[in-house]
């Protein structure tokens, strides 16, 4: 991994250049495939041990565990400064039973939590259910069977795109969701065009402002691509030929092609409605592949690569260098096996698949050794060569997940950075918002929980010397379940 760049400058770096300068005249190296890491930590505390119940599914307890009701609170108290052009809605998705119980952590109601800014000031939290029918009848996936369109618990991410907020599950439709107090306004089907499942990681193109998206089901068509103009309105779906209902978390674009990766989770629909729990399981014999399709494109033009049998929940991002498509992945060796879930070696790889032959060929990096996961990028570039990526660091527990700080990679220099928040506190997926014109300039949003306090907070860090810690620091009223994916909403 050798790509050049010229450092990036900006008007909030110059503690970053000070320490590029020390880091120059110590004559220190960093290998591209052996990445050195350092880091600040809070470290101050004393350790309170992380405890786990045994008897207690670990999605239940500690901070994976449900919060009873919703919450509203007004002019948070900021420790630090908030940076004033931030003026905008923070909000992030989630899992969060009413009933307190659930078969799986990703099988909860969905939950939204935000925190609206301006001009320096916190000026509330809020949580709100999403108000799917599952909510508001007070049943769950395995009350009904295998979710279809509004059947869905639309608890995993959320998109803004065509003056919309929208939410998103795993598999089901869309739910409209209001900026100004979390509401939910209803389900959204795209003028009725919608009738696949919606993607939770949706792709929006800068240059055109189209959305990719796609949905996949458990039945024929198990897999179907879709494009939304700038105003929201679906112009274009192709079905896209696979065999089975293969759990396909995300997928990559770039300026000219789609990406899609075929992993062997597989759909077990004897899982659902009887009390059988999640409903994919691993099947190394189906294979592995990922598939280039060209950008906007019909289902019949897609090229397949057979890669090792791994699980990719999410890329960092991709782009074209030449006849090569590159693709920044967090792969995990394998996924939903029967062990623990979260358990198994999980690393930064950089996949680059050649189509310049008649057959495409596939060639694997793996670029950083240490855990990392939820990949963010700068999103004003999707789709192009990015420098600049941010990961959420995992922590070794022997009897739950954890995520404990926050890390920076540079791809040009092969410099990672993290911020360690000390061994009481846990970091969540964090969502860059920008701050300059240049790419990475800007700012990390997430939230945090202190598991000896049982406390959140909200931070916000500058995104290229996330080792400082965080500028700022908001308190909340009670702590935040774990959740999966946020999203920016600037102020109109």
């Amino acid at each position: 991994m050798s790509r050049s760049a010229s450092p990036l400058l900006h008007p909030f770096s110059r503690r970053r250049f000070l320490r590029a300068m020390g880091t120059f005249a110590g004559g220190v190296a960093f290998a591209p495939q052996l990445l050195a890491g350092c880091g600040g930590s809070s470290g101050s505390e004393a350790a309170v041990p992380l405890t786990v119940d045994p008897s207690v599914p670990w999605w239940l307890q500690n901070n994976f565990g449900p919060v009873s009701g919703e919450v509203e609170a007004f002019d948070l108290h900021v420790e630090g400064r908030l940076p004033p052009e931030l003026n905008g809605l923070y909000a992030r998705n989630g899992s969060n039973p009413q009933s307190g119980a659930s078969q799986h952590w990703f099988l909860g109601d969905g939950m939204l939590h935000g925190v609206q800014l301006q001009a320096g000031r916190a000026l509330w939290y809020r949580s709100r259910y999403v108000r799917t029918p599952l909510y508001e009848q007070g049943l769950d996936i395995d009350d009904i069977g295998a979710p279809l369109g509004p059947n869905n618990q639309a608890n995993v991410s959320l998109v803004h795109h065509g003056g919309r907020l929208l939410t998103s599950g795993e598999v089901g439709a869309p739910f409209r969701i209001d900026p100004r107090d979390l509401g939910t306004i209803g389900v959204h089907t795209f003028d009725g065009r919608l009738n696949t499942s919606f993607t939770a990681h949706p792709k929006i193109d800068p240059a055109t402002g189209n959305m990719h998206f796609f949905g996949y089901f458990f039945v024929p068509p198990y897999l179907t691509y879709h494009v939304a103009d700038p105003s929201g309105a679906i112009v274009h779906s192709q079905e896209i030929p696979v065999t089975a209902g293969t759990m396909i978390h995300s997928f990559a674009i770039t300026d000219r092609d789609v990406i899609f990766w075929e992993l062997p989770v597989l759909f077990d629909i004897g899982a659902i409605g009887t009390g059988g729990g999640f409903p994919f399981g691993w099947d190394a014999s189906y294979g592995a592949r990922i598939g280039i399709l060209p950008l906007g494109g019909n289902g019949d033009q897609i090229r397949w690569v057979e890669i090792d049998p791994c699980y990719v929940f999410h890329e960092l991002n991709a782009h074209r260098e030449g006849d090569d498509v590159v693709i920044d992945v967090s792969r995990h060796d394998f996924m939903m096996n029967g062990e623990r879930f979260g358990s198994d070696p999980l690393h930064v790889h950089r996949w680059r698949v050649s189509t310049a032959g008649s057959s495409l060929t596939f060639r694997d990096e793996r670029v950083v050794d240490r855990g990392l996961e939820f990949p963010v990028h700068d999103r004003r570039f999707t789709g192009r060569p990015t420098r600049h990526g941010w990961f959420t660091v995992a922590r070794d527990h022997p009897d739950t997940l954890d995520f404990g700080g926050v890390a920076h990679l540079d791809y040009a220099t092969g410099d990672l950075r993290t911020w360690d928040p000390g061994p009481n506190r846990h970091i969540g997926e964090t969502f860059f918002v920008p701050g300059g014109a240049g790419e990475g300039e800007g700012w990390l949003m997430t939230f945090t929980y202190d598991h000896a306090r049982d406390t959140s907070s909200f931070l916000v860090l500058e995104a290229q010397d996330v080792e400082a810690g965080p500028v700022a620091e908001v308190s909340l009223p009670r702590r935040v379940p774990y959740g999966f994916h946020g999203i920016w909403v600037p102020e109109a």
